[in-house]
């Protein structure tokens, strides 16, 4: 059976900026690199928790066209423990929010900003009146 989510995929187009943004900016820790079968780096492998990371692949090189509701992956939320803590973290490192600190339709608190490849990621601070809590 499915024990969990074990990692997010994304390729980056610039990896220096990925690694520091989320590796310096947000705190997270190289875990390991796969290299291809020429001994190319391929995957940077990203720790968030025990058993989860986010896998970032070298080599982008075409955003995709922006359109409205498009299907597909539409952002990656991480939980915090303080959203405003996290708000003024990613402001005084450079990163522009999107969306400021706000009380979300399930109660928690969430901030949104974008990663370098322009990837969406929520900040989500869970309160006790979450239906993530009582579920």
């Amino acid at each position: 059976m499915i024990k969990g989510i074990g990692h997010v995929a994304l390729k980056v187009e610039d990896m220096e900026k990925s690694l520091h943004f989320y590796c310096d900016v947000l705190g997270f820790k190289r875990a390991f690199e796969i290299r291809d079968d020429d001994n190319n780096p391929w995957i940077e492998y990203i720790k968030i928790a025990p058993g989860q990371f986010i896998e970032l692949f070298y080599g982008g090189k075409n955003k995709p066209e922006a359109v409205g509701d498009a299907i597909g992956v539409d952002h990656l939320c991480l939980e915090v423990e303080d959203i405003n803590e996290i708000a003024n973290h990613l402001k005084s490192n450079g990163v522009t929010l999107d969306i400021e600190p706000q009380q979300g339709k399930d109660d928690n608190f969430q901030c949104w900003a974008k990663d370098p490849d322009g990837n969406r990621i929520e900040f989500m601070q869970l309160v006790p009146t979450s239906p993530h809590m009582n579920c």
